[in-house]
């Protein structure tokens, strides 16, 4: 090995620590980023639990379709994000709704995210914790749907709004939700180490 590649490997080993440690103490702490998480997950802890109660949506026929509609929502990464599933059962018991979202919380920005999944589409929508619930928005060209919901007394009740600029809204998605029980979904059942 010719002495330039030796002193060049010396000098890689020499300075790789260093570079390491200037690049750590650029980025942020991961226990103070999931730590910030946890906290802003916090606002949303009533949401946790089994719901299940009425829904009924206006299909693009004008019909009014109503369903019974289950959501089983909770915290997963140390209580850093929370995970919603919602479920929509039909009078003979089949399931024609389904829908999977992931809440999170950027400490940088300080705001709140939904990434949803349903009906072969997906996103990621503004998020934003209410006093008594929660509010989420979908772009969709010139119109904006907007849910919101109140959770209270054991009750989540969610509406859904199609807002044109310059219109009323129009309604087209409301469920009532009794919460059934605690969960302990998704954490449970993990895989353990052996």
């Amino acid at each position: 090995m010719s002495r330039s590649r030796i002193a060049a490997v010396l000098l890689s080993v020499v300075l790789s620590p260093l570079a390491n440690t200037a690049a750590a103490q650029g980025q942020p702490n991961p226990a103070e980023l999931i730590a910030a998480q946890r906290e802003a997950m916090q606002a949303l802890a009533k949401m946790d639990g089994v719901w299940r109660g009425p829904a009924w949506t206006i299909l693009p026929n004008g019909q009014k379709h109503e369903i019974t509609q289950t959501e089983r929502i909770g915290p997963l990464l140390d209580g850093s994000i929370k995970l919603v599933e919602g479920r929509g059962y039909e009078a003979d018991g089949r399931t024609s709704f389904n829908a999977f979202g992931v809440i999170s919380f950027n400490p940088a920005t300080r705001t709140y995210a939904m990434r949803s999944h349903a009906q072969g589409r997906s996103g990621e929508y503004v998020f934003k914790p209410t006093e008594d619930g929660y509010s989420w928005e979908i772009p969709a060209g010139p119109m904006t749907i907007r849910y919101v919901a109140t959770i209270k007394d054991g009750v989540l009740k969610e509406v859904g709004d199609r807002i044109m600029p310059g219109k009323d809204p129009i309604r087209f998605f409301e469920m009532t939700l009794t919460r059934v029980s605690d969960s302990a979904w998704p954490t449970a059942g993990a895989i353990p180490p052996k």
